[in-house]
């Protein structure tokens, strides 16, 4: 969710969403390229349509209203979805694509429907249709039947991908789940552990050099309200869903232009206010928090046509790396 608007864009459909709906049925299907499923995907209900469909339909509604959507299975990222994303600016860009492990071999062991190189191609085709799309992911060490191997591509696999969050786990058997009827927990606790340590260090080491890349950008950021650690500092939320901090100060009207952020003379500045978009220039990190110089208001609208995307690069360093 957003600040809501009253942009020129709000209620306003695709041409291939209108056209669709005026023939009563939705131009977007299939899975993404090579993946699989275990249920049949044209088992619909007369008059559904398709989640790319319905994505572009809610981002249609309100241009300032930033949509995220979440825990889909890869195969549910088909070019269609992929393009609504790239063409939708209130649809944010940060995936979450659980790929569960590395290995081909314990994909199919989880009846995944899908390979490694299935996986890494889907993310390739995220990258060139979404530049500079945020990516996390769900991680399952010790699975049954894991061996060395699959667990070395699993850890091959975090440093390929660079995902920006994971949530990593030992792998646990859970009643009435189909590895608990048909498989065996065999890989010991101790070494289930070990793996879930590399897999998290493997991580931990890529998402480190990734937020030291966040230093000098500009981010249009989502107020959500006072630090809960210092009550004179704001947090909010970058379009990829990071945590930014920032001083609790009157700030303008944005312009574009870092070194003259106060615009609108002295009626336009304001404090920030939970709801509102602010462009926040980063000037530090931890692990998983940016910290921030708030250079001014602005709208998700207004940010985008200056920047063409959720956030700029330091100047200096090139294009905006999340243009549409």
């Amino acid at each position: 969710a957003g600040a809501g608007g009253d942009g020129d864009g709000a209620g306003v459909m695709s041409a291939e969403v209108a056209a669709a709906t005026a023939a009563g049925g939705s131009p977007f299907s299939g899975y993404a390229a090579g993946f699989s499923s275990r249920y049949a995907p044209e088992r619909r209900r007369e008059g559904a349509v398709q989640f790319a469909a319905l994505l572009d339909r809610v981002a249609a509604i309100d241009p300032e209203m930033r949509v995220r959507f979440t825990s889909p299975h890869p195969k549910d990222f088909p070019d269609e979805v992929l393009e609504v994303i790239a063409r939708r600016p209130n649809v944010c860009n940060c995936l979450h694509m659980p790929a569960q492990s590395g290995s081909t071999a314990s994909l199919e062991r989880m009846a995944r429907g899908y390979t490694r190189e299935a996986y890494l191609t889907l993310i390739d085709r995220v990258k060139e249709i979404i530049p500079g799309c945020a990516i996390t992911t769900d991680i399952i060490s010790g699975f049954c039947g894991e061996t060395e191997e699959d667990h070395a591509d699993t850890v091959s696999l975090m440093k390929a991908v660079g995902y920006e969050q994971a949530f990593m786990f030992a792998y646990s058997e859970r009643d009435g789940t189909s590895a608990a009827r048909h498989q065996e927990d065999d890989v010991p606790e101790d070494v289930k552990q070990r793996r879930l340590a590399e897999v998290i260090d493997a991580f931990r080491t890529t998402a480190a050099e990734r937020q030291k890349e966040e230093v000098g950008r500009t981010h249009l950021v989502l107020v959500e309200g006072p630090s809960k650690k210092n009550e004179r500092e704001l947090t909010g939320k970058t379009d990829s869903a990071k945590w930014a901090v920032f001083a609790d100060t009157p700030v303008g009207i944005y312009g574009g232009d870092e070194d003259e952020e106060m615009t609108g003379g002295e009626k336009g500045v304001a404090t920030p206010r939970a709801g509102e978009y602010v462009a926040v220039r980063v000037t530090g990190c931890s692990t998983g928090t940016l910290f921030g110089e708030c250079l001014g208001r602005t709208t998700l609208t207004a940010f985008n046509e200056i920047h063409g995307g959720a956030y700029a690069e330091a100047k200096g360093t090139g294009a905006v790396a999340a243009a549409r």
